[in-house]
């Protein structure tokens, strides 16, 4: 069946505006600020054949690129016929989910006439999964919580109270995780509602021949845009701080025709602490990474992924088997992005950015004056970097995009005090376009008890860089009580105690001798430079008039 393209427009739009419903379900019924304030979640629809159909537009790039993968997990473990209405899986198995066992993921076949139309997901990080406690301290798998194979949450329509009672009796915040669990329960038959009324409502009996156009046509303007590329191989390698010791990133892209592959020989091999990456959280940030400089406003499903290939040698930090640790593997796994970035930058200079501050996040757990638990991120974006003809956003997350909690509601619910919270001026790196800056935050222990404080950083010894002449972004710093601990470590704050980020400026784009007096003297007016800094980095004394 072919679509004229104003009617497929139509109703692709259609299909994304239910993803975005699922979002909005689950934001609406999550108990944790995780999900609920900072978006740690991801929504997606799929057709009767598993392919990925739409996304929520809010949706974080890691879980969208895992849950294709999961998806197929799951119908290899629960094939069609074995599935009935009313079903429910879950799974956060770091290998067949999103690299670590504090996402779950929750999927429903949806039914239409009693025929298998179609699949929803969801993915959330939730407040606890046991073990150590959500940190980069430990050293296998098995110390990380309990680790779900993929079962059946619900079978027809009804919980499985056996499967949700061993959930419950190992996480320490069993009302606050059960409520996210439902949360995803609830979104999903949300997604599975509308899905029905849409195939009602365009007496649709199958979204094969839809699903099948969207596809193709996002596939065939991925191919078009790499195509433009000219072949060969492009290579980067980049250093990136570990917990004891240095690791090393390296890619090689080959583009062939409309085909890219990349390969991460020479990268380092995984360690025994808890930063080392599965391979399919690695291969969401390489789709990422590949769809952002070719097709970016397109809206996110499998076609995006089909042409590209990803190989990386088994038991390296970016491909970590089993029972390696991998609660921390964002704080390694986010730097594929500005690996592959690197690699394509001689040959797209003016579509990749220059390298971002990117996030850190604060695991914090514990109780709060009214006695009640505490378990919550807390996400600080540094510098968004910049790109040709654009600044990087001050305090902006890349390459993921998580959401800092608003104060008011942060400190009601934990009675964390954020004592400040401001951009460092001079801190995006200097260039034609200047890199974002980072901002200083600082939390003060005002639970009345101590707090367990662990830490995801980087950036802390490997600015971000600027590309085609920009310079790089500031380092970010952690400290308690005034004095640098490590970025990855964990704390037990006591009552009254600071712990304060300064983070991390994002790379600037071309030559700073190119960047016009006027912007310079406003950046001096809008705070974002001090008179020092506009002399020093752009050569503009504000007093001379030169």
């Amino acid at each position: 069946m072919s679509y004229d393209p104003v009617e497929l427009g139509i109703m692709w739009d259609r299909v994304v505006s239910i993803a975005d419903e699922v979002v909005s379900a689950l934001i609406t019924t999550s108990f944790s600020t995780i999900v609920r304030e900072s978006g740690d979640l991801s929504c997606m629809l799929f057709n009767g054949d598993g392919a990925s159909l739409a996304q929520g537009n809010f949706s974080v790039p890691s879980f969208t690129g895992t849950g294709p993968p999961t998806l197929r997990h799951m119908l290899a473990k629960f094939p069609p016929e074995a599935l009935e209405p009313g079903d429910v899986l879950i799974t956060n198995d770091p290998w067949m989910g999103t690299g670590h066992t504090w996402d779950v993921n929750v999927m429903r076949p949806v039914f239409r006439g009693g025929r298998l139309v179609a699949y929803t997901l969801s993915v959330t990080h939730l407040p606890d999964i046991g073990g150590l406690g959500f940190s980069t301290v430990g050293t296998d798998i098995y110390a990380e919580g309990l680790r779900l194979p993929i079962q059946k949450l619900l079978k027809r329509g009804v919980v499985n109270a056996e499967l949700m009672e061993i959930i419950l009796g190992n996480v320490r915040f069993p009302e606050m995780v059960q409520g996210d669990i439902l949360a995803n329960i609830a979104c999903n038959e949300v997604g599975g509602r509308l899905l029905v009324d849409f195939m009602d409502e365009y007496k649709l009996d199958d979204l094969g021949p839809l699903s099948r156009a969207i596809i193709e046509r996002t596939e065939s303007a991925m191919r078009a845009k790499i195509a433009l590329i000219p072949d060969g191989v492009y290579r980067n390698a980049i250093p990136v701080e570990g917990v004891d010791e240095p690791l090393r990133l390296e890619c090689a892209v080959t583009i062939r025709g409309s085909d890219v592959l990349i390969d991460l020989e020479g990268t380092t091999p995984s360690v025994p602490r808890a930063i080392n990456v599965p391979l399919c959280y690695t291969r969401a940030f390489c789709n990422y990474a590949l769809k952002v400089v070719t097709i970016p406003d397109l809206p996110n499903n499998e076609g995006a992924a089909n042409p590209i290939t990803l190989t990386a040698p088994p038991g390296c930090v970016l491909n970590a088997l089993s029972p390696s640790a991998t609660a921390g593997r964002h704080v390694i796994g986010h730097f594929v992005a500005p690996l592959i970035f690197g690699a394509l930058a001689p040959a797209l200079p003016s579509q990749v950015q220059a390298d971002c501050g990117m996030l850190s996040q604060t695991s914090m757990r514990g109780i709060n004056l009214a006695e009640r638990p505490v378990s919550s991120l807390f996400f600080a974006a540094g510098g968004f970097g910049a790109l040709q003809g654009q600044d990087g956003r001050d305090a902006t997350p890349g390459p993921s995009n998580m959401i800092g909690s608003p104060i008011e509601i942060w400190e009601d619910e934990t009675n964390v005090t954020v004592l400040h919270k401001r951009l460092i001026p001079d801190s995006g790196g200097a260039g034609e376009w200047r890199g974002g800056n980072g901002q200083a935050i600082a939390l003060r222990n005002d639970t009345g008890h101590v707090l367990d404080a662990a830490c995801f950083s980087s950036r802390s010894e490997h600015a971000a860089q600027g590309y085609n002449g920009g310079k790089p972004g500031a380092l970010r710093e952690t400290l308690l009580n005034g004095e640098h601990v490590h970025p990855k470590g964990r704390y037990l704050m006591q009552p009254g105690e600071v712990l304060e980020t300064r983070e991390a400026g994002g790379g600037g784009y071309g030559d700073p001798a190119r960047r016009a007096r006027a912007t310079v003297l406003a950046d001096i007016e809008t705070g974002r430079l001090t008179p020092e800094g506009a002399a020093r980095d752009f050569g503009v004394k504000t007093g001379s008039g030169t």
